[in-house]
């Protein structure tokens, strides 16, 4: 849907000052009418259910969508919009989007966490859509406007073993990409984070989401920090020393063992090692930083612009990874940039492919728009269903991702063809040690 521009160019045109006074003052006569939610999986995938929030306002035609996904939660968050926040949002000027980010955040007493920040983020997201469409330009140019004409990206490649990986490196490297995100298997292990499973783990797997029940996978962190930096002294030799590697442990190991692995992998000059502890085991960045020069990059589980602030006042990170469909939306990434801008610390927003175009295309509105811009993370590879939902995702050109120039967030949901793929129950895995003890994810 377009919609008509409303800029100061087209209101000096041939108008009167009674006119565009009139016109200055239109947006302020909007009331948010309504807040609907479509949760849909066009994927039919365990990581494929999305929650888009459409906010509509009292002016026919004028709506704006936003991604509040929260995987493993789905369901809560939608129930959580629409028993909590859309009485709060009623009759509400969806103009006043600062106004409304504190109210909906103070709103319930036992406030943050996932589920009351996604539901937040989605609608953030989707106020910043209204205004843009209303302001007539992308929302990009209401962020301060393009810093750059394109935004570098990576992909993720993998394999069961060392050369599997690498051969999944080449055919990157082939379509383009400079950086990639590298993962493999860990010895003894069937499966691990972003690997492909073995055939006993896949049907286990499946015949879990039939009974209903979480999944459960093996995982031993000792053998997989010890053969990772044979795994990246292996990739520089087959590709060498251009092409930017990236890794993600996805906290799984402990904070010693991150430790070694950070000057461990040294030699290989990872362009980052992502998320190296949990979330609980913070403070432990300040011994990793003081004996390892390895660039680190954390955030994509937390869940406001308060959340590892200090990793971020004491220089202790490289990259913020936050996820703008948990921590607050669009306003929150623009301020997190901002806070971190000062320490030299850069922006790589959490884009994996269980969130929705909608989310994409929010991510990368903000990181044209900052000066501390990174790199984004971006799914490019739609399958034909979701690209029947979402009118549009990012573009990929030769290691960069870019958007348009479209008013808002550029994009529309087809609510029809969401309807065709519902929500699909499948729990996230458990993960667990050898003795059956818990394990982080």
């Amino acid at each position: 849907m377009k919609m008509k521009r409303r800029g100061f160019m087209g209101m000096l045109a041939g108008a009167a000052l009674p006119m565009r006074t009139e016109a200055a003052r239109a947006p302020r006569h909007l009331k948010i009418q309504d807040v609907q939610v479509v949760v849909t999986n066009p994927e039919r995938s365990a990581m494929g259910n999305f929650v888009l929030v459409k906010v509509v306002t009292s002016e026919s035609g004028l709506y704006g969508w936003g991604d509040a996904t929260c995987t493993g939660s789905e369901l809560a968050v939608a129930r959580f919009i629409e028993a909590h926040m859309r009485p709060a949002l009623i009759g509400r000027d969806p103009m006043r989007i600062e106004d409304i980010w504190q109210t909906l955040f103070l709103l319930p007493y036992y406030r943050s966490g996932s589920v009351h920040m996604s539901a937040l983020s989605g609608i953030d997201m989707a106020l910043w859509d209204i205004k843009g469409k209303v302001a007539g330009l992308p929302v990009y140019e209401l962020l301060g406007g393009r810093a750059r004409s394109k935004l570098l990206t990576y992909t993720s490649v993998s394999g069961r073993d060392f050369q599997e990986a690498g051969e999944a490196a080449q055919r990157a490297r082939e379509r383009g990409y400079k950086v990639l995100k590298v993962q493999v298997r860990a010895p003894g292990m069937e499966s691990g984070y972003a690997v492909p499973p073995s055939e006993r783990q896949r049907e286990a797997t499946e015949k879990a989401h039939q009974a209903g029940v979480p999944p459960s996978e093996l995982w031993e962190p000792a053998g997989y920090v010890r053969m990772l930096p044979k795994l990246f002294e292996y990739m520089r030799q087959k590709l060498g020393d251009e092409v930017e590697l990236i890794h993600d442990v996805h906290e799984r190991i402990t904070p010693s063992q991150a430790l070694w692995l950070a000057k461990a992998l040294e030699p290989y000059n990872l362009f980052f090692l992502e998320d190296p502890v949990r979330p609980e085991h913070l403070d432990t960045f300040r011994l990793i930083r003081q004996q390892a020069a390895t660039p680190l990059a954390m955030g994509e589980v937390w869940t406001g612009q308060w959340e590892g602030l200090f990793l971020i006042t004491e220089h202790l990170i490289d990259y913020v990874r936050h996820d703008l469909c948990h921590c607050g939306g669009i306003t929150i990434g623009k301020k997190i940039a901002a806070i971190a801008e000062p320490y030299g610390i850069l922006t790589a927003w959490h884009g994996p492919s269980n969130i929705s175009p909608v989310a994409q295309m929010a991510n990368c509105h903000v990181s044209l728009s900052v000066a501390n811009f990174g790199i984004q993370e971006c799914r490019t590879n739609w399958p034909e269903a979701a690209r029947e939902v979402f009118s549009t995702a990012p573009s990929y050109s030769d290691g960069y991702v870019n958007i348009g120039d479209e008013p808002g967030l550029g994009i529309d949901v087809n609510e029809k063809a969401a309807a065709k793929y519902p929500y699909l129950a499948r729990h996230r895995p458990t993960i667990r040690r050898a003795d059956d003890s818990a394990w982080a994810y």
